[in-house]
């Protein structure tokens, strides 16, 4: 291994000499790995930056390659990335604390964005309608005063959570949907990777949901809360214009669906350890947790 470089900061229109150079560039945004770049095949000896957003690779003052960037710091070695942390959307300033399991970063909380609002009497299947448990109103300023806004996030039905996106099980899902920019609504299959990483639906649950019975109804079996996902129980609208079941059940959509009407789902129960995977009519609204890009 050659000589470790750490940038902690771009300096603009000026050059990078390199003595010695490690064969990958990491180049970084708010403490993430967005792109690796390979220079082992370049033959160069200084980096410069031209504005904020173009890396230029020079050999004797000539530029013999370049990169688009948007980025905070660049790093000449494999970083060690933290397994927790915050961001914030810069659509509303909502902030999110996020964890890293197994390959995957999650927020470890539900998704607070609402753009507009309605009451559980208005659903479909095809336009997007956005809902806070307990609100009947259309008030969105008044409906991000409400304690389960902010404890429980907001509900989706599944138009709203794609964003208009069509149906995807890869893994990553390349679905941003309603989820921030660099991040994504996970698959059926990422959701199957996460329960598998910790050990199989039957467990899975328990050590997803919070622990306690402050938002979760006792006896909230098996609750560890290992992962640090703390899953929230903050019910769902239903298709008969009805909210149901806070505090026991909470309910997560993804990106795949199993008909042209019905999309998969996970579930957690008050009174069991399993992680359920089941599928139900796009016009439910359920919480959102997405996944780093």
């Amino acid at each position: 291994m050659r000589s470790i470089i750490l940038l902690s900061a771009i300096l603009i229109n000026s050059a990078i000499k390199l003595k010695s150079q490690n064969d990958t560039l990491y180049l970084m945004k708010d403490g993430f790995i967005i792109n690796k770049h390979s220079i082992k095949p370049i033959d160069l000896d200084s980096i410069k930056f031209n504005g904020t957003d173009t890396m230029l690779f020079l050999k004797n003052d000539i530029i013999i390659n370049k990169q688009s960037i948007n980025i905070d710091s660049i790093i000449f070695y494999q970083p060690t990335i933290a397994d927790s942390g915050f961001f914030s959307d810069t659509r509303d300033s909502n902030t999110y604390k996020w964890i890293k399991i197994g390959n995957q970063i999650w927020m470890a909380e539900n998704l607070r964005y609402l753009p507009s609002v309605v009451g559980p009497d208005m659903g479909s299947l095809s336009t997007p309608y956005y809902y806070v448990y307990g609100y009947y109103g259309t008030a969105v300023n008044v409906a991000i005063t409400q304690p389960n806004y902010t404890t429980y996030g907001v509900l989706y039905n599944w138009t709203a959570a794609m964003d208009g996106a069509i149906s995807s099980n890869s893994n990553p899902s390349g679905v941003q949907g309603v989820c921030p920019v660099g991040w994504h609504l996970p698959s059926d299959a990422e959701w199957t990777e996460l329960t598998t990483y910790i050990g199989g639906e039957s467990i899975a649950g328990g050590k997803l949901k919070e622990t306690g019975t402050a938002h979760w109804n006792s006896p909230n079996t098996a609750a560890t809360n290992e992962t640090r996902f703390t899953a929230l129980p903050g019910g769902y609208r239903y298709n008969n214009n009805t909210f149901y079941y806070i505090n026991k059940y909470g309910l997560w959509w993804s990106t795949s669906e199993s008909s042209s009407s019905n999309s998969y789902y996970r579930t957690m129960y008050y009174n069991y350890s399993n992680i359920y995977k089941s599928d139900e009519k796009k016009d439910l609204a359920l919480s959102v947790r997405c996944i780093k890009d």
